[in-house]
């Protein structure tokens, strides 16, 4: 953006200014200076004066700018931030559709992209690919007309984002003014991603922590959230940086779009930088061939955590601009472009303790309590350590260095512990005798069933055990209550209200509309949801009573096959397993259930209360012919459906024969998209073997339109 003479001018200028303060006739030179360090500091991260010089420097600007308003420039660096409030966020349309990426796991997902690639272009020849990295942060949009930044906006749902232009002008990162016109542009749409870097994240961290205030939990929602302070002065203290890596939209003064104009997307990026904005460098480059992009990603992805940036991978993009505009894209990502993901990133930490919960079947889980490391995007304390048996594998010991992981971006595990760097003081964990979570002086004997690994305590005294079975009950895999969460069932069972499943159907409203938080309202839209739970198929109530093994499919299976709940107190062994896909496990648990004369009276109860024990016809098995068009299909849905609810669409498939599933799998044949769909789609792409469809195109497959 300067040259080396440039630099050394505007460097003597401002310490001349340092010196001598300018006045009104050195005002747009004051300001040249000012945008000049704003980029070493900011674009450059070399700056070559201090934080000290650079305030005095501002000062003046603000100075000759009190003594005179009519002379301020817009693109001036007091324009930047403002003490004023903003309003709400107004949505505001991009000028091209801001769409996620198609994602890639291996060697052999960026071969299959690569052929996709050569088939929709009808080549055989070589694609050259711009690799850059993938940064971790919140995405940004930025439009410039006539050189001026017009307007600034989030992602938001990829056509509207929320503008946040007052912000952007707050950060140094973003020009307020850019030379677009040297090549022939007069409108422009940037693409760029919001981050904080990884020390000054730390520093922010360690002065909040000073202060007493709460900590960030990663410098990417730190990031995305400080794009939408209300303060423009808060978003430039959160250190945010923004790398633009596409321009997206260019159009002359005549309206013409231009973008195709500059060849190739690596020319077009590297202009940016050229006019003073910051650029991805580091972990970018343009290979010849997907060959090579493997390599590069190989070994470059070791050195991920050299960066001061969070990346979570590598973006592959075709670089021709016109073979992009060939190839095109779907309502999803673009077809020319595709995300390689990162492995789940490692850090080390010390494991300080063990604790224990108890689940809704009496399973203990041990828990380790870790000394807080960040990875991966978010900040880890807590890691289930699944049973003894895990603990006895890995050797862990209260004290131990253990090295961690975050399976697939997402569940923290403990790889190992590290055994060279034990002093002596650490401690075997032992796990309990009896059961820990109970809060009662009677100790109760955990034990252990033959071929399983986990402990259960076998005769809950505490209550805690039942807590988690009415937890269960109410969630939306089970009975489906809605708007009675988790927080509700732990406050009334704390204050003696809900002691067991039943009492969920015997509440007391009038007293909950009492209740600080509450009132009449939501008294009467919990009474609401609770009544209609009561109408549930009786599949819906066999999987909400915790019965050990018992699930969603299982509890449906059998269901089909009685009139009554209470049916199954007389099913023998041989009812059970004479029943395609029910399994002697999980025939014993259920007689075992039944036979237990408490849980009988417990579901007479819940009749008494106005719970459905009574088959009904949604329960009862579809009969579908062997022509049905989805016969020996199965099938996902996903995102939001704007026709169609999810389980009545559901139902269609399996009347036409599909089989629904709950996972993306080898085994998925069809996935019908609604729409924000998100990492299902991806996944089920990835795959390549899944038909993807749309919810307008399954019901045109069925004929429902007619």
């Amino acid at each position: 953006m300067y040259s080396s003479s440039q630099e050394k001018e505007l460097f003597e200028q401002s310490k001349h200014f340092l010196k001598f303060p300018a006045e009104q006739k050195s005002y747009d030179l004051l300001i040249d200076v000012l945008v000049y360090h704003e980029w070493r500091y900011a674009i450059q991260n070399d700056p070559v004066i201090s934080d000290f010089e650079y305030d005095q420097l501002f000062d003046q600007l603000k100075k000759l700018e009190s003594q005179d308003s009519k002379i301020i420039r817009p693109d001036s660096p007091t324009q930047r931030v403002t003490t004023d409030l903003n309003p709400e966020f107004p949505s505001v349309d991009h000028l091209t559709p801001m769409l996620s990426l198609g994602n890639s796991y291996n060697a052999e997902d960026l071969k299959d992209f690569d052929r996709q690639i050569k088939k929709l272009l009808g080549t055989e020849e070589d694609i050259s690919y711009n690799i850059e990295p993938k940064y971790d942060g919140g995405s940004i949009a930025l439009v410039y007309e006539n050189d001026m930044l017009l307007r600034a906006a989030t992602r938001g749902n990829g056509v509207q984002g929320e503008e946040m232009t007052p912000n952007a002008r707050a950060l140094p990162s973003i020009p307020l003014k850019a030379a677009f016109s040297k090549f022939g542009i007069h409108t422009a749409e940037l693409r760029g991603e919001a981050i904080i870097p990884k020390d000054l994240f730390k520093k922010i961290n360690e002065e909040r922590e000073t202060k007493g205030l709460k900590l960030f939990a990663n410098p990417r929602n730190s990031a995305a959230g400080g794009l939408r302070m209300k303060r423009p002065s808060e978003t430039r203290d959160r250190g945010i940086e923004v790398f633009i890596f596409q321009m997206s939209y260019a159009a002359d003064k005549d309206g013409n779009d231009i973008l195709a104009s500059f060849g190739k997307h690596s020319e077009h990026v590297h202009m940016l930088g050229e006019i003073g904005f910051k650029i991805p460098i580091d972990g970018s480059k343009v290979v010849n061939k997907i060959d090579d992009v493997s390599k590069f990603i190989s070994t470059w992805e070791p050195k991920r955590d050299s960066l001061n940036y969070e990346i979570d991978g590598m973006v592959i993009k075709v670089d021709d601009l016109a073979s992009q505009a060939k190839i095109g894209y779907t309502q999803h990502h673009p077809k020319w472009a595709i995300a390689y993901k990162f492995k789940a990133k490692q850090a080390t930490t010390t494991l300080l303790d063990v604790e224990y919960q108890v689940g809704k079947v009496g399973s203990i889980t041990p828990v380790a309590k870790v000394e807080p490391v960040f990875l991966a995007g978010v900040t880890i304390s807590s890691i289930s350590l699944h049973n003894e048996d895990f603990i006895t594998q890995k050797d862990l010991r209260i004290g131990d260095k253990v090295l961690i992981e975050r399976a697939g971006d997402v569940i923290p595990y403990i790889v190992k512990s590290m055994e060279d760097l034990r002093t002596g003081d650490e401690k075997p964990i032992e796990f309990p005798k009896h059961c820990p979570v109970n809060g009662t002086d009677a100790p109760v004997e955990l034990v252990k069933v033959e071929g399983e690994a986990a402990w259960r305590c076998p005769d809950c005294q505490c209550g805690k055990q039942n807590l988690q079975k009415i937890i269960f009950h109410i969630s939306k895999d089970a009975m489906d209550i809605d708007g009675f969460g988790k927080s509700y069932v732990e406050r009334f069972h704390e204050m003696g209200w809900v002691k067991d499943i039943t009492d969920v159907y015997n509440l007391d409203y009038e007293a909950i509309s009492q209740l600080e938080g509450f009132g009449t309202r939501s008294a009467q839209k919990i009474e609401k949801a609770i009544d209609k739970a009561k109408q549930n198929p009786i599949q819906r109530l066999l999987h909400s009573l915790s019965v050990h093994h018992l699930g969603k499919k299982a509890s449906k299976i059998i269901a089909q096959k009685i009139n009554h709940v209470l049916d199954l107190k007389d099913w023998t062994l041989e009812d059970f397993t004479s029943i395609k896909d029910i399994g002697p496990v999980v025939a014993e648990n259920v007689i075992e259930f039944f036979q237990d004369e408490k849980n009988v009276e417990m579901l007479k109860t819940l009749e008494s209360y106005g719970v459905n024990l009574t088959q009904t016809e949604a329960d009862k098995p579809i009969e579908v012919s062997d022509d049905a068009p989805l016969v020996g299909k199965t099938i996902l849905f996903t995102g939001t459906l704007q026709t169609l609810k999810r389980n009545e669409a559901k139902k269609i498939a399996e009347e036409n024969g599909a089989k629904a599933i709950s996972a993306v799998s080898s085994n998925l044949n069809i996935l019908v998209v609604g729409e924000k769909a998100g990492s299902k789609l991806t996944k089920a792409q990835a795959l390549g073997t899944v038909q993807i469809m749309t919810e307008q195109e399954f019901i045109e497959l069925l004929n429902l339109d007619k």
